[in-house]
């Protein structure tokens, strides 16, 4: 986020808080495709996805005047997210019912030239267990680093690091393709891409 882009932000956060709608409906807007997004990949459902994002949008009308900056409030939206998607999760058994053995989903743009890729690691999206497509989602998408994970989520930074190079591991052996791996069997092509946040398909 650049210099100007907080302080955009910060000037319609100050304005939503005193009472202004236009200014909290264009908040909504400037951050309605990252918090989607998240509620996407993690749901993989496009109509869940959508009433999460309300609810968080919802949640944030209440708790504006708790935010404290621009960054504050990514963190805040990211976290409420990710939490409200999670405990959607846990209340849907068949999600904690798998193994993190079972699949892996890595979002990044760098897939997007292997149709067949791309696909193969969407599906498996669904069957992690939602603690572990949180850690995947904030680092591959969200572009986050294991500390900015771990505060996020609430748990260990290596709690984070072993999640992660267990999913490098699984992708390696569940999709096959070694051409998305460097050379010393991480996923250097994968882990430097550029990230579009909030993209959506």
């Amino acid at each position: 986020m650049t210099e100007a882009d907080a302080c955009a932000t910060e000037d319609l956060l100050s304005r939503a808080v005193g009472g202004e709608s236009a200014a909290f409906t264009a908040l909504v807007r400037k951050h309605q495709r990252l918090v989607y997004s998240l509620a996407l990949r993690m749901l993989s459902d496009r109509h869940k996805a959508e009433d999460l994002a309300q609810d968080v949008f919802l949640q944030l009308h209440r708790s504006a005047a708790s935010i404290e900056s621009a960054a504050h409030l990514l963190f805040w939206l990211r976290r409420v997210t990710i939490n409200r998607a999670i405990d959607r999760l846990r209340r849907e058994p068949r999600y904690e019912d798998v193994s993190l053995e079972e699949g892996l989903l890595l979002v990044s743009d760098a897939c997007d030239e292997d149709p067949l890729l791309q696909r193969r690691l969407r599906e498996l999206v669904g069957r992690l267990p939602a603690a572990h497509r949180a850690v995947v989602l904030l680092r591959y998408q969200e572009d986050l680093d294991p500390a900015e994970i771990a505060r996020t989520l609430s748990m260990s930074i290596n709690t984070v690091k072993s999640h992660l190079k267990r999913s490098l591991a699984i992708l390696r052996e569940q999709v096959g393709n070694t051409a998305a791996m460097g050379p010393d069997g991480t996923a250097s092509r994968l882990e430097h891409a550029p990230t579009k946040h909030g993209s959506v398909t």
